[in-house]
């Protein structure tokens, strides 16, 4: 591994994927930006990108920058492929327990709802968690970070959720920061204080609207005050939060200063879509079961000055057997922006890889794999308001990169359940490589 010097320079490439040009939607959906017939480089400086291209351009801009080459530590592709970090833009990284038992419970026929309404699924996982003491949660997301990281990803949403209560959910947004901090993989905060009604709420008349007005009342000033989420999100589901409980709780989120999230229509057409294109929120995930008119508004407000992105999460339709998916060719024929993530939880997708998303995508949604990169990069980065920060390889953006073992983007996703990243750089260091 490379020691700490100010620079680093990837050499041997045989393409670079820089992802340059911000957000893609529509035809652009597919367009990597790729250099290639090498020898490429790309060089990093002071944590930045400087320079990409062939070899001896970049090591003309090194010396014309006023570096010299001596300054740089060397990372050998070895023919392999460069792309920007990963960027998995929603996960519920935090939690205990794990719930293998209701696989069998929905080989029987029980539905997502029904096996929530026994008890089950988010909310035992809230009672696992709720239980559990810091030092076993915090181990336990080391290590899917850690696993993360060997899968490619360099950056990563982070969902509170499963506590459901003001304690929980500051403990556990509390431990998002400190992961953040601690690095190398970079977190972005999520509050999902609104993620199912509490057990404590269940059996009461109005359990439900109690909840929304504790989520309210309660939990989003204590968040506000704690300072660490950037987001809000809300679970819009048919049997969970409507779309107008879901409205009440988001506009509260935007007056305490939050930016605004959507878990929408996975299971249902529930209004989520609508509501993500009304109230300007920067991704509405799931997106398994939109209506009609759900897809006009996120089509309108992909054509206006405010896309919402459509961050899809096939592998957990895949895991759940429910064999239909979100319809991603017709949200990237609207003109729609895709992102794609792992959703990475303890009950409906237990996964912590990109490239197997993105191989599901491609076999289930249709995608190319150059739309999946995308996908899993630029338009993930933009998803998380970080797209003038990260998801391409472009002078003065940050110098997160993957070299691939494969030597193309289409043997990205062709490799299935593979771990093609062998050298992962974060920040301009190297954070991982594969021994």
């Amino acid at each position: 591994m490379p020691g700490p010097t100010d620079g680093l320079l990837i050499e041997r490439a045989a393409a670079v994927a820089t992802l340059a040009g911000g957000l893609r939607r529509g035809l652009s959906q597919g367009e990597t930006a790729v250099l290639s017939g090498g020898p490429l480089a790309v060089a990093c400086w002071h944590e930045r990108v400087l320079a990409a291209g062939p070899a001896g351009d970049v090591h003309r801009q090194i010396v014309a920058a006023g570096h010299s080459l001596d300054s740089f530590a060397r990372v050998d592709a070895a023919g392999g492929l460069v792309t920007p970090g990963l960027i998995d833009a929603h996960t519920h990284l935090v939690f205990a327990g794990t719930r293998e038992a209701e696989w069998q419970m929905r080989a029987r026929g029980a539905g997502y709802l029904e096996i929530l309404e026994a008890g089950g699924g988010i909310l035992s996982t809230v009672a696992a968690t709720r239980a559990a003491s810091d030092a076993d949660l915090l181990a336990g997301a080391r290590s899917r970070l850690s696993e993360m990281l060997a899968n490619g990803t360099t950056t990563a949403e982070a969902k509170s959720g499963y506590g459901l209560d003001v304690e929980t959910e500051l403990r556990e947004l509390d431990m998002i920061g400190r992961l953040d901090r601690e690095g190398p993989v970079q977190l972005v905060p999520t509050f999902l204080g609104a993620h199912a009604v509490p057990a404590e709420f269940r059996d009461r008349p109005d359990g439900v609207a109690e909840y929304v007005d504790a989520v309210i009342g309660e939990q989003l000033p204590a968040v506000a005050r704690q300072g660490i989420a950037r987001f809000c999100d809300v679970f819009c589901e048919r049997g969970v939060f409507s779309a107008e409980q879901s409205a009440r709780i988001l506009g509260a989120a935007r007056d305490a200063g939050l930016a605004l999230r959507l878990h929408a229509d996975e299971l249902a057409p529930s209004g989520g879509a609508e509501l993500a294109a009304e109230i300007g929120c920067a991704s509405a995930d799931h997106l398994a079961a939109p209506s009609d008119e759900g897809v006009a508004a996120l089509a309108r407000a992909a054509a206006g000055d405010r896309p919402v992105v459509a961050t899809l999460l096939p592998a957990t339709s895949w895991f759940l057997g429910k064999h239909h998916f979100a319809p991603a060719r017709r949200f990237i024929d609207a003109g729609i922006p895709v992102a794609l993530a792992t959703d990475l939880n303890p009950g409906t997708s237990p996964t912590v890889s990109l490239p197997l998303v993105m191989s599901i995508a491609c076999l289930e949604m249709g995608l190319t794999p150059a739309e999946a990169l995308v996908a899993a990069t630029i338009n993930a980065a933009h998803s998380l308001g970080l797209g003038a920060e990260i998801g391409s390889i472009e002078p003065g953006k940050q110098a997160d990169l993957v070299v691939w073992g494969v030597p193309s983007v289409d043997q990205l996703p062709y490799w299935l359940g593979a771990r093609p990243a062998r050298t992962v750089i974060k920040r301009g260091r190297v954070a991982f490589v594969r021994g």
